[in-house]
């Protein structure tokens, strides 16, 4: 007599109930600060001896084990049935595209026009899900996350950045662009599919396999190219400690998050995550902020206002 197949972990009773808007855009808000905070404390790592890999490995591993424990506790069973299992293998390969893209455009671009280009998503997210269900966004909400784009250009002085480098001639690394708008489809197809497919199983079972095929191809590409690195005092060991509870509480809230609320008409609160970062940087690193980055942020504030209220 063959085993009876695993049965799909869905989500708790707490997951059917609607939650609160205005809960549901400040824990949105925690989560763009906690990943904001996540870039602030890989600084510390990666200037303190880390490198990419190994930051993108233990945050994955933390996390990983961090969920499995806790699923552990509650009785939550960790296994999917075979086509499910499948198709969370596929987003969690777009969430690792994601950050091996980010972190290469990173390497070639500077960072602002990196995030500025990342922060896409919600745009390409809201255009995939037109294109592929007929799920037409708000023209409110369309109109907010242009608007956020406009905010974070400013924010993060890029206009200003490229008249720099032109100014000591550089060019400006198309393969850099071209890295970061790949992160940003990624991730935006990873956020959709984890809607159409993922969306009835517990959300901690979602992170659970989304990091552990991030942590199996960051292993592999890692040990294949750059190698590790880890810290060599005790400031890196606290930024590469702190990125991985950030990171990992962070991603565990988007993927338990979003798809209940949708992600559609609220994966652009995500954009601040820029706005914070630039604001811990200069509270924890002591980075100067020009009056228009000041100007642009408060733009992207005005957007998310326009996010959180209106008709829904």
């Amino acid at each position: 007599m063959s085993a009876p197949a695993p049965t799909v972990p869905t989500a708790s009773g707490a997951g059917s109930r609607p939650i609160p808007r205005p809960v549901a855009v400040a824990v949105l808000l925690l989560i763009a600060v906690a990943l904001g905070a996540n870039h602030v404390a890989a600084r510390l790592a990666f200037d303190h001896g880390a490198n990419v890999a190994t930051a993108v490995v233990l945050r994955s591993l933390g996390t990983a084990v961090a969920i499995g424990l806790l699923l552990r506790a509650t009785g939550v069973p960790m296994r999917l049935p075979p086509p499910t299992a499948r198709r969370a293998i596929v987003v969690g390969l777009g969430v690792a595209t994601q950050s091996l893209c980010l972190y290469s455009a990173v390497a070639r671009l500077p960072v602002a026009l990196a995030l500025l280009v990342f922060n896409t998503f919600p745009l390409l997210l809201a255009l995939i899900t037109w294109r592929i269900d007929g799920q037409r966004p708000d023209a409110r909400v369309l109109i907010a996350m242009l608007i956020a784009l406009v905010g974070l250009t400013l924010a993060l002085d890029v206009p200003g950045r490229l008249a720099g480098a032109r100014a000591a001639g550089q060019p400006l690394p198309m393969a850099g662009v071209a890295f970061a708008f790949a992160a940003a489809v990624a991730f935006s197809t990873a956020l959709f599919l984890t809607t159409r497919w993922l969306g009835g199983v517990d959300g901690r079972v979602r992170t659970l396999w989304t990091m552990g095929v991030v942590l199996t191809v960051a292993v592999v590409v890692g040990g294949s190219t750059i190698g590790f690195a880890l810290p060599v005092d005790a400031t890196g060991w606290l930024g590469l400690g702190l990125l991985t509870v950030l990171y990992g509480a962070a991603i565990t809230g988007v993927f338990v998050l979003l798809p209940r609320l949708g992600a559609v008409n609220n994966a652009a609160l995500l954009n601040f995550e820029p706005i914070a970062a630039m604001a811990l940087g200069w509270l924890v690193l002591d980075q100067r902020m020009a009056p228009v980055q000041v100007a642009g942020a408060l733009i992207v504030v005005v957007a998310i206002v326009m996010l959180s209220t209106g008709r829904r």
